[in-house]
């Protein structure tokens, strides 16, 4: 089991950009994947990046050509780093891992940073 704890999620204007971070205090044994997941008021939770053993990522739609998701390389700490923030990408963002990167591989889960974007 990994603890996950993010930070750096506030409050900035549409355009503006935003870095997260994610500490993982544990250790990964094997195959894992690393995400962030995100999810607004009334909404289900999205799906936004993640990042497997081989490096490999995946994003969703919606932040396509705009998020970039990183780890560093000792494996303990995850990033998302958010430009051109449009007001829709308002949300609670939570970093996960898991064993694969699909959604019912995730089984640790951050307590979640704010992210709001004002238009």
């Amino acid at each position: 089991q990994v603890q996950l704890v993010e930070s750096g999620g506030g409050s900035v204007q549409a355009g503006g950009s935003l870095r997260l971070s994610c500490a993982a205090y544990g250790h990964f044994y094997g195959r894992y994947c690393m995400a962030w997941f995100r999810q607004a008021p009334g909404k289900e939770r999205e799906a936004v990046a993640s990042i497997d053993t081989n490096s490999i990522t995946t994003y969703g739609d919606s932040v396509k050509g705009r998020f970039t998701i990183s780890l560093n390389n000792a494996k303990t700490t995850l990033y998302l780093q958010m430009n051109s923030l449009k007001p829709e990408d308002t949300a609670m963002y939570y970093c996960a891992a898991g064993g694969c990167c699909q959604s019912a591989c995730f089984r640790d889960w951050g307590q979640g940073t704010q992210v709001t974007v004002s238009s």
